[in-house]
């Protein structure tokens, strides 16, 4: 069953509201993200068990800061893969990299 994300983002954020967690300070959300993906990669690394667990942080910390933004997260990544899916990559000095943009310009500094 797909997850419906505009209802994730809202319910994320009802649960700081009904929590009294943070919805006005974007740098500490973005704070908490950070310690969040660092807490999944750990996890990752040392192959604990919370891995799921962790990366469910990241995603509710991502969602409730989309949502404390107004930005409608489930659409920003539609338009976003959009974009990937006609990008054009190309081994570039031995490095695979971006070589043009999902809009047909070429990509910055190559």
């Amino acid at each position: 069953m797909a997850a419906d994300w505009k209802a994730l983002q809202k319910a994320v954020y009802q649960n700081k509201l009904d929590h009294r967690f943070n919805v006005t300070d974007v740098n500490m959300e973005f704070c908490h993200l950070y310690g969040e993906v660092g807490e999944a990669y750990t996890a990752w690394r040392r192959n604990q068990p919370g891995l799921g667990s962790e990366l469910a942080d990241v995603a509710i910390y991502l969602l409730g800061l989309a949502e404390i933004l107004g930005l409608d997260l489930e659409d920003e990544v539609l338009k976003k893969m959009e974009i990937n899916r006609h990008r054009k990559y190309a081994t570039v000095d031995g490095v695979w990299r971006k070589v043009e943009d999902g809009d047909g310009h070429s990509a910055a500094g190559l």
